[in-house]
């Protein structure tokens, strides 16, 4: 799989997220998220926003579902989502049903391994449920809290290479890395590159940051697609 970016639209202001959406493309980003602030917000109608505007982009709409998982997946593909999340630590039949309302709408399955006590192996059983992507995930709240005691934050980093070799298919990383670890990741084996904060959004406040983002975006943009091309 060639490298695409992501861009995760972490704000849970609908208008701010469809300007920085329509930004994103102009930079050259693949692929949109309906990140969880805003589907905490804005529900299905933010995705359908997103699909009305952009009818042939896909869309990723992060549900982190963890039950009711036919019914969510259902609601997000009809509202226009090409990507729908579940999470590793749901029920098994969760997944299975995320997973069967995959193939009932067309949609494809990303599997989140966050808070897995063993994160490959649950990279390896969102494989084996039948997800099409993994997600390897370290949370916000992990990460805040473990620096908030003196220690060392953990990165997906740490495992990335592990998970990759554990599983087939595509894999992405997150949390908490640096644009410069993100632009990284394909080198790992991680084609799907994620771009949120702190380059986006503010990640305290949910707003979209200052600066030239768009120019930024592009450099960052051209830079993930040239691993593509020059392996090729």
């Amino acid at each position: 799989m060639k490298p695409i970016v992501q861009i995760s639209l972490d704000i849970i202001d609908l208008k701010e997220a469809l300007q920085t959406a329509e930004m994103a493309l102009r930079a050259g980003v693949d692929w949109l998220e309906a990140g969880t602030p805003l589907i905490l917000a804005e529900g299905m109608h933010g995705v359908r926003a997103l699909r009305e505007r952009w009818p042939e982009v896909p869309i990723v709409a992060d549900l982190k579902t963890m039950d009711g998982g036919w019914l969510e997946a259902e609601v997000m593909a009809r509202a226009g989502a090409t990507h729908v999340v579940v999470m590793a630590r749901a029920h098994p039949e969760t997944i299975k049903e995320v997973v069967k309302a995959g193939k009932d709408f067309g949609v494809k399955v990303m599997g989140d391994n966050l808070g897995c006590e063993d994160m490959v192996a649950g990279a390896r059983m969102l494989e084996d449920m039948g997800c099409d992507y993994v997600i390897h995930h370290i949370g916000y709240d992990e990460r805040r809290g473990i620096a908030a005691r003196g220690e060392r934050m953990p990165s997906p980093l740490d495992q990335l290479r592990e998970v990759v070799e554990a599983v087939s298919v595509p894999v992405q990383a997150v949390g908490g890395l640096t644009i410069e670890q993100a632009m990284e990741t394909p080198k790992y084996g991680a084609p799907l590159v994620v771009l949120g904060a702190p380059l986006t959004v503010d990640a305290d406040s949910f707003k979209t940051a200052s600066g030239d983002i768009e120019s930024i975006l592009k450099i960052i943009c051209d830079k993930v697609h040239s691993y593509g091309s020059s392996s090729s």
